[in-house]
């Protein structure tokens, strides 16, 4: 039984006794029934197991277990509680001296399977009973189709179907071929499978193992329907669009979105009428205010939209927010629904990034599926998507999704209609490990395991964020070296509201800050987040999103004297082989996800400090940034860090990239024709490229999405506007900064760069 850890939480047995006696020979059955034992001899032991090891299959806890001081009041009592806190269904069993035990307290009865008093049993008859309860455990614990692909595979067919490869029979005819299956193992290729194995089920009629797969994850994420999808998050918007919006209808688009919601309204002929998000001094993109989403405000603004007019209603049908955005905000979404629900009768959250929210209490209210009848009224309920990638934060693999569907009585999804729209995106050859994955993704997070799992990345976020506010503190009250430091976005101070105390964030209790979300709220007029428009509760700031914050500016916009744009200190890391998600001009975006160790954030505190003693020392270019230099040596090759620093952040502040940023991105184009009908010129040829510097005024075939932010700041069919308008003057900022800081390029999709530095933008050819 490979990968059975049995947990002995023993203590006070003198070795060479009777007890020790009888616990070797227990021990010697257990490992001759393939199981591995280990033992912990105090409480502080155990529990350090319990939270380091995943494969426990079962628990043996004294009840007379001793804290190491001898002064805890139940230690035995606090392993129990560890042991029921991560693992669901997990058998322990008790040991006790004691020939009664009437007088445990009543939780531990419930949560214990059995007793064990150590000679009163034969070794074998007690570590039969461990075995027994151990193998049923790890077999009740898989999830269906995990559990029905594993005996499936147990039974060795020979296979006369596709794929091809037969089981990896294939590749070991090819020395090419026998690396790729010595490199990955036998098993992933047993495991990839026709769809002619009937007893796996239908991915398309979501029968069998499969539907049983896809029915259990809609329990455990609080859905009505969930469909897994094996094209990634993009598939899934674009599924749903596709599965609810005809032809020339009317669209609430949230101007933040992803592009597969574009590509979702060119497939679907949709009208998008925008919801412009706002913006704060870091260029970072902030929630859509609720003033703006209430059905007075959405009644104004849809007539105003040019695409409006030949709309096949005036109402519109659908919406679409980001939720939680790139860089960790994230809506109430239960007060979302309540606003667009009295304008749309379907809401789509894209939940790309926010797939574990359900499982932690920081974030009640804000996802998708919190949105039942219980939260907002049916009359005004929206049907809601919530469509997630499910590789992206929980254990899947990559292009693993999931589309989770909260029906209500004004706009049910019908399955098999929807079905229809599912089969269009999906494949008819699916890879069944992706299927296993998703099925495993939702098993870990079922029970007091999803809890567990989401709390070690929040706590660990947490230490991190706390840990740079100290060092940064005590840099500048050392008096020895400069004395700034980097910091990380969140509250300056946060308050315990059952006792009304305030604390600075470096000092907040860890207990306060993991569970309780009012730290972590957007309050109306906060100058930490610098976003207007906002209500009490209606944002929170997720913090396993951590941005790592640089001298420069703040989040009202107020640019200063020094800086250390972003990207130079990104590309250092990247040097130390740390890789970030995203930067902006000086924000860098890093990720808590389930994977984090503290080893993990500790390399990058390091990188911190190291680039800071770097540049305080005044350390020349090309021996922090080498490849650099060697590629530029003519632009680099005399400057030193903090040269390179100040000639960057003096060019972002003459240029005034994030204001323009910001003007662009709040004052969308007018658009001329939907996406559809851009597309379809672009199909018969009708577009041409035009030079930026000629933009003027014509009308672009493709979108133009600039990182940062990742958010298109053209779409399909909008009109670039005049020369002197936010639109070009952003782009021509960003043209400049590429040519006087070649090797730190701006990643703009949609535009080509010339050999001489000037970008070219794909339009409609003028008649």
């Amino acid at each position: 039984m490979g990968g059975s850890t049995v947990l002995l939480a023993l203590d006070g047995i003198a070795p060479g006794s009777v007890l020790d006696a009888q616990l070797v020979r227990i021990c010697e059955h257990l490992a001759a029934d393939g199981h591995d034992v280990v033992r912990a001899g105090t409480d502080d032991d155990a529990l350090a197991l319990v939270q380091s090891r995943a494969d426990l299959t079962a628990a043996l806890v004294s009840w007379d277990l001793q804290a190491p001081d001898g002064d805890r009041e139940s230690p035995a009592e606090a392993v129990l509680k560890a042991l029921v806190g991560r693992f669901t269904r997990l058998p322990v069993f008790l040991v006790t001296t004691s020939t009664s035990v009437d007088d445990l307290p009543l939780w531990v009865s419930e949560v214990i399977c059995g007793y064990v008093w150590l000679l009163e049993d034969t070794p074998g008859f007690i570590a039969g009973r461990i075995g027994v309860a151990a193998r049923r455990y790890r077999d009740e614990i898989l999830p269906p189709f995990f559990r029905e692909l594993r005996r499936f595979d147990d039974t060795h067919e020979y296979s006369w179907h596709t794929p091809a490869h037969a089981g990896g029979v294939a590749f070991l005819k090819s020395p090419v071929g026998r690396a790729l299956f010595d490199y990955y193992g036998e098993r992933l290729f047993r495991t990839d499978l026709s769809i002619s194995v009937a007893e796996l089920g239908s991915l398309f009629e979501h029968t069998g193992p499969i539907g049983d797969a896809e029915r259990n994850a809609a329990r455990i994420f609080g859905a009505d329907l969930t469909y897994f999808v094996l094209h990634g998050d993009s598939t899934g918007d674009r599924i749903a669009l596709h599965a609810s919006i005809a032809t020339d209808e009317l669209v609430l688009v949230d101007r933040n979105c992803h592009k597969a919601i574009y590509h979702g309204l060119t497939l679907t002929g949709g009208r998008p009428v925008y919801l412009v998000p706002t913006r704060n001094g870091y260029g970072l993109m902030g929630p859509i205010p609720p003033a703006a989403l209430g059905r007075e405000a959405v009644g104004d603004l849809v007539p105003r939209s040019p695409l409006a007019a030949a709309a096949a209603a005036p109402e519109p049908v659908y919406a679409v927010i980001t939720n939680s955005t790139y860089d960790g905000l994230c809506y109430d979404a239960v007060r979302v629904a309540e606003l667009l629900g009295a304008s749309v009768p379907r809401l789509h959250l894209d939940e790309a990034w926010f797939a574990y929210a359900r499982f932690h209490p920081l974030y009640a209210r804000r996802y998708g599926m919190a949105v039942d009848g219980d939260a907002v009224p049916d009359a005004v309920r929206p049907t809601v998507f919530s469509t997630q990638s499910t590789h992206k934060l929980l254990a899947a693999m990559s292009q693993s999704a999931m589309l989770h569907v909260k029906n209500s009585p004004r706009s049910p999804v019908e399955h098999r209609q929807f079905n229809e729209t599912f089969m269009m995106h999906a494949t008819t050859s699916p890879l069944y490990p992706m299927i296993a994955g998703l099925d495993v993704a939702a098993g870990m997070m079922d029970g007091p395991g999803g809890r567990w799992l989401v709390d070690e990345a929040v706590t660990e976020a947490i230490r991190f964020r706390q840990a740079v506010a100290r060092i940064g503190r005590r840099i500048a009250a050392a008096g020895d070296r400069p004395a700034w430091f980097f910091g990380t976005w969140q509250p300056d101070e946060v308050g315990d509201p059952r006792t009304g105390q305030r604390y600075p964030f470096a000092d907040a209790p860890l207990d306060l800050l993991r569970t309780e979300p009012a730290c972590w709220s957007l309050e109306p007029g906060a100058a930490w987040h610098g976003f207007p428009g906002l209500e009490a509760g209606y944002c929170l700031l997720d913090p396993v999103k951590v941005s790592v914050t640089c001298p420069g500016t703040d989040a009202a916009g107020t640019v200063a004297e020094q800086g250390i744009p972003a990207r130079i200190l990104t590309a250092y890391l990247e040097t130390r082989r740390i890789v970030v998600e995203k930067t902006d001009a000086y924000t860098c975006l890093i990720l808590f996800s389930m994977g984090i160790t503290k080893g993990k954030w500790g390399t990058l505190i390091d990188g911190l400090l190291d680039f800071k003693a770097l540049y305080d020392t005044g350390a020349c270019l090309a021996d922090v940034l080498p490849a650099l230099v060697e590629a530029h040596p003519a632009r680099y090759g005399d400057l030193t860090l903090r040269d390179l620093c100040d000639q960057m952040h003096a060019h972002l502040r003459k240029s005034d990239l994030i204001p323009l940023l910001d003007a662009a991105f709040t004052h969308p184009p007018r658009p001329e024709l939907t996406p559809a009908q851009t597309y379809q010129r672009l199909l018969r040829g009708g577009t041409e490229p035009v030079r930026l510097a000629e933009l003027a005024h014509r009308t672009v075939a493709t979108q133009v999405v600039t990182t940062p932010p990742g958010i298109p700041v053209l779409m399909p069919g909008e009109n670039a506007g005049g020369h002197d308008e936010p639109t070009l003057r952003y782009l021509r900022a960003l043209e400049d900064f590429d040519r006087h800081f070649p090797g730190f390029p701006s990643e703009t999709h949609g535009v080509t760069r010339g050999t001489d530095g000037d970008y070219w933008i794909t339009c409609l050819r003028v008649p």
